[in-house]
C-alpha cells in the first residue's frame, strides 16, 4: 500500500470520527434518553480507532520497508565493482568468475574406476605372459582446475593419481597455456593430450568402451597421446585441422628426447540436426627416436586392468624414423553413430630392411533411448551422451541407454621377418548406462585373440575373453 494511499485512508478515519462525534453533541438530551444508540455510537468510534490504528501501523512498517531497501541499495552501490560471480557450469562444474566474465576458475575431476576378469588361454608353455589378472583398479583418479585470463588465454593443470599396471604416485596429467587471440587459430604449449587421430581426439569421458583401439593406442604411442607438446589447431562449423611438434612424456628428463609431428585435418560433407558425416586424416613422423634409437610397438588387449602385453614387437634397433598415415571415417543418423580409422606404420632404420605395419578397427552404435551424439568443432569430434530423461527413481526415469560393438585389428608382424610382434584381433560389445549428465556405468565383454611365433617358429599367442565394468564420475 502507497503512503499517499494511507494518508487518504487516514483523513476519511478523522473525518469519521470527527462527524460521530458531532452527532452526539448535537444530540443533546435525545442522545442522553437513548442508551442504546449512546452504545452503538461508542463502539462504532471505538472500530473506528482500531481501524485508524491498524493504518498508522502499515504506514510504519511500509517506512521501514523503503529505509532497508534503501540501505541495501547503498550497501550495493559502494560494494566493489569486481565482486566475483559464482556459479555452475552445464555440465556441475562449480568456477568463479570476475564480474565482467573474462576470468574464470573452475574445479575439474574424473574418476573412472575399473573392475574386471579373464578368461585367459596360452596356446603355448612360451606364451608371455602366462597368466592375467582381473581385479578392481582406478584407470583414471584426476583433479585440477582449469580457466581463463582476460578472455583469451586458457590454461589447465590436472593431477592423476590413477593408472593401470601398478601405478603408485600422482603425476602431472595436464599442464598447459593457450592463447585463442588470433581467430580462429589456438596456439598450445605445455603437458597435454595431443588431438592425434579421432579417438584421441574424443575425450574419454565421452569415448564409447571403456578403452581405446588397440591400432590407435600403437600410433599414438610413438609420437601421440598425452606428452609435452607445441603446436596450432583451427576450425569452423565444418571443418578442423591441427599441427604439433611433440616431445617426451612427463617425467622423462634423461637420455636422448624424443621428437616427433603430428598434424590431423577433418571434413564434415554433411553435417545437420539429424545427420552428420566426417572424413579425414592424420600423419605423423618421428623424427627424433627415444634414447638408443630404439623403438617399441605395443598394447594390451583393450582393457587395461592387467598391464602386461602380449601384443609386443620387443625393441627395435638402429631406428632412423617412424612414420604413421591414417584415414578416419565417422558419421550419425539419429541415435546412429559409427567411426573407423585405418593406420599404415613404416620404420625406417640405419641397419636392416625397412619396416611395416598395418592396423585398423571399425565401430557403431545405437542410443536406445532417443538421445544423439553431436559434433564438437572445437575438437574435430563427437562428443558424448547427455540423457533427456536423468535417472531419477521417483519419478521412473531411467537415464540414457545404449548398444556398441566393434571390431579391431592389428598385425606387428613385419611382411620381411624382420620382427615379430603378433597379429591381435579383438571384438568387443559394450553396454552403457548414462545415469545423468556426470555419471555413467560401461559394461564391456572382449573376444579375441593375438597369434604370435618366435623367430623359430614357436607359438606365443593366446586366445582370451574379458568382461570389464566402469564406473565414471566426472564435471
Amino acid at each position: 500500500m502507497g503512503v499517499t494511499t494511507m494518508k487518504l485512508h487516514r483523513t476519511i478515519l478523522n473525518g469519521l470520527a470527527v462527524t460521530a462525534a458531532a452527532t452526539i453533541l448535537v444530540g443533546g438530551p435525545a442522545a442522553a434518553q437513548d442508551d442504546k444508540r449512546l452504545d452503538a455510537l461508542q463502539a462504532q468510534i471505538a472500530k473506528l480507532q482500531k481501524e485508524l490504528a491498524a493504518l498508522r501501523g502499515d504506514v510504519s512498517k511500509s517506512k521501514e520497508e523503503i529505509r532497508k531497501a534503501n540501505e541495501r541499495a547503498a550497501i550495493a552501490k559502494a560494494a566493489p565493482p569486481n565482486q566475483p560471480i559464482v556459479k555452475m557450469s552445464s555440465s556441475n562444474r562449480p568456477e568463479i568468475c570476475s564480474a565482467d566474465g573474462r576470468n574464470c576458475i573452475a574445479l575439474t575431476s574424473r574418476l573412472h574406476l575399473d573392475v574386471g576378469g579373464y578368461d585367459y588361454r596360452p596356446n603355448s608353455p612360451f606364451t608371455n605372459p602366462q597368466n592375467l589378472f582381473g581385479g578392481p583398479i582406478a584407470r583414471r583418479a584426476q583433479i585440477g582446475v582449469i580457466g581463463k585470463f582476460l578472455d583469451d588465454w586458457e590454461y589447465s593443470l590436472v593431477f592423476e593419481g590413477g593408472g593401470s599396471g601398478g601405478a603408485s604416485s600422482v603425476i602431472v596429467d595436464t599442464a598447459y597455456l593457450a592463447y585463442n587471440g588470433f581467430k580462429p587459430f589456438k596456439i598450445w604449449g605445455g603437458y597435454f593430450g595431443v588431438p592425434y587421430t579421432l579417438d584421441e581426439s574424443t575425450s574419454s569421458n565421452n569415448i564409447t568402451f571403456m578403452e581405446r583401439a588397440a591400432p590407435q593406442q600403437v600410433a599414438i604411442g610413438i609420437g601421440g597421446g598425452t606428452r609435452s607438446a607445441f603446436g596450432v589447431t583451427t576450425g569452423g562449423k565444418q571443418w578442423w585441422a591441427g599441427a604439433f611438434l611433440t616431445g617426451p612424456a612427463y617425467g622423462v628428463t634423461s637420455g636422448q628426447p624424443q621428437a616427433a609431428v603430428t598434424g590431423r585435418a577433418v571434413f564434415l560433407p554433411v553435417l545437420t540436426e539429424n545427420a552428420s558425416l566426417l572424413v579425414g586424416g592424420s600423419a605423423q613422423y618421428l623424427f627424433q627416436p627415444p634414447a638408443g634409437d630404439v623403438l617399441r610397438l605395443r598394447d594390451r588387449i583393450e582393457l587395461r586392468i592387467d598391464g602386461n602385453r602380449i601384443l609386443d614387437t620387443g625393441n627395435i634397433a638402429n631406428v632412423d624414423s617412424a612414420t604413421v598415415l591414417s584415414a578416419e571415417i565417422a558419421g550419425t543418423l539419429g541415435s546412429f553413430h559409427f567411426q573407423g580409422e585405418y593406420f599404415d606404420f613404416s620404420v625406417d632404420r640405419y641397419a636392416g630392411s625397412e619396416l611395416s605395419f598395418n592396423g585398423g578397427y571399425i565401430q557403431a552404435g545405437y542410443i536406445l533411448t532417443g538421445e544423439k551424439r553431436s559434433y564438437s568443432s572445437g575438437s574435430g569430434s563427437y562428443g558424448g551422451v547427455t540423457p533427456a530423461h536423468p535417472f531419477d527413481w521417483k519419478s521412473r526415469n531411467w537415464g540414457a541407454w545404449e548398444v556398441a560393438a566393434r571390431y579391431s585389428v592389428i598385425d606387428l608382424d613385419d611382411d620381411a621377418g624382420a620382427v615379430f610382434g603378433g597379429r591381435q584381433e579383438n571384438i568387443t560389445v559394450g553396454v552403457n548406462w548414462y545415469v545423468n549428465r556426470n555419471i555413467r556405468f560401461l559394461l564391456n565383454y572382449i573376444h579375441g585373440k593375438v597369434d604370435k611365433r618366435t623367430g623359430g617358429g614357436v607359438d606365443v599367442g593366446a586366445k582370451y575373453d574379458a568382461v570389464g565394468l566402469r564406473t565414471q564420475v566426472a564435471f
